[in-house]
């Protein structure tokens, strides 16, 4: 059994991940939409293999995002895993260019088996990341005075499940996700306009408008989940998943304030969803050595009220591909124990203009390796990320996004008996 020294060590991690997880670690003007941009929730093997997970069926790591996969795990082992990520973006606003790099937390979990037939999982994930800060400036005309817009937003969401999965058969499992969501976000609008005032200086800016919207959530969310697992002869599987989370609307404590000169207005109603979410997969396996697998996605993000507006965001879709390879299970050579996952995806984000068209695209590749820890069977996962958001309307930004992330999972045999002759 795992001793005292790991323990503490698990621990350690949960604390230094919970004050992690408040930190900023994104600074795309896309941002500004909505809950912000939705995080990754793929872990180390996922993530490589270009996100599929709702077929993927792996009892050396977790998979939170069909919590059916829980029941892949055997009876003796505990798994704890985490992960982190460092990023570097170039924005491209035609004549302006901008360089960003970023760090972020992005995973911790853990998963042991209850019962021969029912397994559980807890974990800590990001939910979505705002950080932005923008200003335009607009020249005179003969309607309107010069100006400057800027516009800055910072937080996010968080959120902490416990998942069970259950195999109903030998080949069929479900599982189900309940997670706690919290965190906060805060947006400022300022339009700023140059005044003259004498004895100071000849022209200073001051903001004549200000708006300043903040909210804070605190609520819970529900996924589940399903899998069925088909052999075709003694070295041939394939898994077929699916997965669905419900829409419903999140308690809130909002306001949106707003100044004119000296008029100051605040509204403190405000009502958040979250949509209903579709997912199916399938995952093809040989030998427990190839994996491939291909999965796609619906958020239902126009059926969504933000801030009291309907039809604030426009529906997400995701389409993903990915494969892993195990060039032995035999033998002494290191690397050929080594795990190499090639993947891509494509994407449409739920990001909206103010004008009601889509705002984005992306589409991204990914690669990585799963390296064993020699002596042991915990595994560091490495992955390598390119990531392209293309804007679809005038004036919007593209960005360029390399990512590298790193997870590593501790595979410990807790649940067993020693004998002593």
């Amino acid at each position: 059994m795992v001793g005292f020294k790991q323990t503490l060590c698990a621990l350690l991690l949960m604390a230094f991940a919970g004050v992690a997880i408040a930190q900023n670690n994104t600074n795309s003007p896309y941002t500004r939409y909505g809950y912000g941009e939705l995080a990754n929730q793929n872990f180390g093997n996922s993530r490589a293999m270009g996100g599929i997970a709702f077929g993927l069926r792996d009892g050396l790591q977790i998979n939170p995002l069909n919590p059916a996969s829980y029941t892949a795990i055997d009876s003796l082992t505990f798994l704890f895993e985490g992960g982190a990520s460092l990023q570097n973006t170039n924005i491209d606003g035609g004549t302006q260019k901008l360089n960003v790099k970023n760090s972020s937390f992005d995973y911790l979990a853990m998963q042991f088996r209850l019962h021969k037939r029912l397994a559980m999982t807890v974990g800590l994930l990001p939910f979505s990341n705002v950080g932005y800060k923008v200003a335009q400036a607009y020249t005179e005309t003969a309607t309107s005075p010069a100006y400057t817009k800027q516009v800055e937003g910072d937080g996010g969401l968080h959120q902490v499940f416990g998942g069970l999965g259950f195999k109903v058969l030998n080949n069929l499992s479900i599982g189900a996700n309940v997670s706690f969501l919290w965190g906060d976000i805060t947006r400022n609008l300022r339009m700023i306009y140059p005044g003259y005032k004498p004895g100071i200086s000849d022209y200073i800016e001051t903001p004549s408008y200000v708006e300043t919207s903040s909210f804070s959530i605190r609520d819970y969310k529900l996924d589940f989940g399903i899998q069925y697992t088909q052999p075709i002869g003694k070295k041939h599987s394939v898994t077929l998943g699916a997965v669905f989370s419900p829409k419903h609307n999140l308690n809130n404590d909002a306001y949106v304030q707003t100044t004119t000169s000296v008029i100051v207005t605040k509204d403190t109603i405000a009502t958040f969803g979250l949509p209903n979410t579709f997912g199916a997969g399938l995952t093809y396996k040989y030998d427990d050595r190839l994996t491939v697998g291909v999965d796609y996605s619906l958020q239902k993000w126009g059926d969504v009220t933000y801030l009291n507006k309907k039809n604030a965001f426009c529906d997400r879709t995701k389409i993903s591909v990915g494969a892993e390879y195990l060039p032995t299970t035999m033998g002494r050579n290191y690397f050929g124990h080594v795990k190499y996952r090639l993947g891509g995806y494509y994407t449409t984000p739920y990001y909206k203009t103010e004008a009601g068209e889509r705002a984005s695209r992306e589409y991204g590749v990914t690669a990585g390796f799963g390296f064993p820890v020699p002596r042991s069977r915990s595994i560091i996962s490495v992955t390598a990320q390119y990531t392209h958001v293309e804007g679809l309307q005038a004036g919007m930004l593209n960005e360029n996004i390399l990512k590298l992330s790193i997870g590593i999972t501790f595979n410990e045999r807790w649940f067993f008996k020693r004998k002593v002759d």
